[in-house]
């Protein structure tokens, strides 16, 4: 009787033991898969530390930034300012990935044809301020007119030295420019994720240089004046980076009544 009593006993240890195991791997499985599903919220709201970043140097840089002249190239300013213009175009590179991303489904067509644009515009700008950082100091001294003829070519169309497609893709970036930010903009106030004004702000600057365009009023405002209407855009950028950055996703672990399983929910800050 002891002994048949004694091997229950043992069963109904061994069988506790072994549910106590399995809610534990279960437990074990849903946390790993919710940790995999915060991880894309982490790396969207990092894209936001990088918005932030890229818009306070586009906007930093507007007044101090040397004139796009041949005598500017080999100046102590140029080799300071165009390494960090490089940096600043691969962070907007990472910020409209993350802005996109976190409102890809209410954004719509719109959204996506103005992310493309940008992408594309701030790629080859990258390009060219790459070039410009590196590559224009060194030919500087041996090739100076090739130097003045690209510097200018931002302006519009330059005679006396073949520059091949470079212009071309240099109005490719002012399309990007103004189109992508006109479109993402306007995409991102109706999408509602993100705060209006920013996204409103973000529109409005990036349709600006259309003015500067008008041969009436370029003539009129010099470049100083606006490099000074760019700050906008940089604003509106970091200000959409920061609300993306602070928005808090808590993981609340509740029991459910029929599987005793932790749920997690995420909540975003609008």
């Amino acid at each position: 009787m002891a002994t048949t009593e004694r091997t229950s006993a043992i069963k109904q240890t061994a069988t506790l033991k072994g549910d106590k195991q399995m809610k534990t791997n279960r437990e074990t499985s849903v946390m790993k898969e919710s940790k995999m599903k915060i991880t894309a919220s982490k790396l969207i709201r990092w894209t936001g530390l990088s918005a932030i970043v890229a818009g306070l140097i586009f906007a930093g840089y507007q007044p101090i930034q040397p004139p796009e002249v041949l005598s500017s190239v080999t100046t102590s300013a140029w080799a300071i300012i165009t390494p960090l213009k490089t940096a600043m175009c691969l962070l907007f590179l990472l910020s409209w990935t993350g802005l996109y991303a976190r409102q890809v489904k209410e954004a719509g067509w719109p959204g996506l044809a103005g992310f493309l644009l940008l992408s594309l515009s701030w790629a080859l700008q990258m390009a060219f301020v790459f070039a410009t950082a590196f590559i224009l100091p060194l030919l500087a001294t041996t090739a100076p007119r090739f130097v003045d003829s690209l510097l200018r070519s931002a302006a519009g169309p330059v005679s006396g030295v073949n520059l091949g497609a470079l212009p071309a893709l240099y109005t490719l970036v002012g399309i990007g420019y103004i189109l992508g930010g006109l479109l993402f903009g306007i995409a991102t106030l109706r999408a509602g994720i993100l705060p209006r004004w920013p996204a409103g702000l973000l529109a409005v600057a990036s349709a600006l240089p259309v003015v500067f365009v008008l041969p009436s009023v370029a003539a009129l405002i010099p470049p100083q004046i606006q490099h000074l209407a760019a700050m906008p855009l940089g604003v509106a950028v970091a200000w959409l980076g920061y609300a993306l950055w602070s928005e808090r996703r808590e993981q609340a672990s509740e029991p459910s009544a029929d599987r005793g399983s932790p749920q997690v929910h995420l909540t975003g800050a609008e």
